[in-house]
């Protein structure tokens, strides 16, 4: 049995990503990078795409977040807040479970929300 060659953090570090990637993609290996968020950003089929999108959070201010991949020309999809903040729909939530005002007071003094 043929023991594999060990490749090791220092044999990869020689050389920079974008070398890797010309040779692998010469030898017909299909392979790609692993970009670190900055790197995806700056893709320019990203940008083309409008993958980022900021929104304005009122605890963070200014957000930026992923878009939606989904492009639907007769119903564009719409940004219309930033994730809410821990809890801020509790009551709202309860409230469409039939919970009552009383009942949603108890499990808040219970430490349960």
């Amino acid at each position: 049995m043929r023991r594999s060659r060990g490749f090791s953090r220092e044999f990869f570090s020689k050389k920079r990503t974008s070398e890797w990637v010309e040779l692998l993609e010469k030898a017909g290996v299909p392979n790609g990078p692993i970009n670190d968020i900055a790197q995806v950003f700056a893709e320019p089929q990203v940008k083309a795409r409008g993958v980022r999108i900021e929104l304005e959070h009122p605890v963070a201010g200014p957000l930026p977040m992923v878009a939606s991949p989904m492009r639907f020309s007769a119903t564009p999809v719409e940004y219309r807040a930033a994730p809410p903040l821990l809890g801020q729909h509790t009551d709202e939530v309860l409230r469409m479970l039939k919970k009552s005002d009383a009942e949603i007071a108890r499990l808040r003094a219970e430490g349960v929300i």
